[in-house]
């Protein structure tokens, strides 16, 4: 014998809620971002400053065409400093960059780890 909320569990299907039949997919944007390792890295040499008390908080952006990560020291309407990605200048300037709070370029290159050293001159680079 069914009990009342058996019954119920009979009844219930599973249905898929999105758009609509017959309209138009919006494609998928194809967005940037900073891949397992290079988060490793940034978050890194992120860990050592909060714990020596330099840095409090950070944000990160994935856009179309580059991903940021921006550190700050306090809340802030600017970062101390914003690391970016861009891969459209990988073969160019180098597809990584650091700013400063005013937007000064302190290190640009295509190895994220020689980049970070501006940030941390004691990082030890491994190969």
């Amino acid at each position: 014998m069914q009990g009342p909320s058996d019954e119920a569990q009979n009844r219930l299907a599973l249905v898929h809620v999105g758009e609509p039949q017959g309209q138009a997919q919006r494609p998928v944007q194809p967005v940037v971002a900073f891949d397992r390792r290079e988060l490793m890295q940034i978050l890194s040499v992120y860990g050592r400053k909060v714990g020596a008390g330099e840095w409090r908080d950070y944000a990160m952006d994935f856009l179309r065409d580059r991903a940021l990560f921006s550190i700050y020291a306090r809340v802030s309407e600017r970062p101390l400093f914003v690391i970016e990605k861009n891969p459209k200048l990988r073969a160019k300037q180098g597809q990584y960059m650091v700013t400063n709070q005013q937007g000064r370029i302190l290190k640009r290159g295509q190895d994220l780890a020689q980049v970070l050293r501006v940030l941390d001159p004691d990082l030890i680079v491994v190969g």
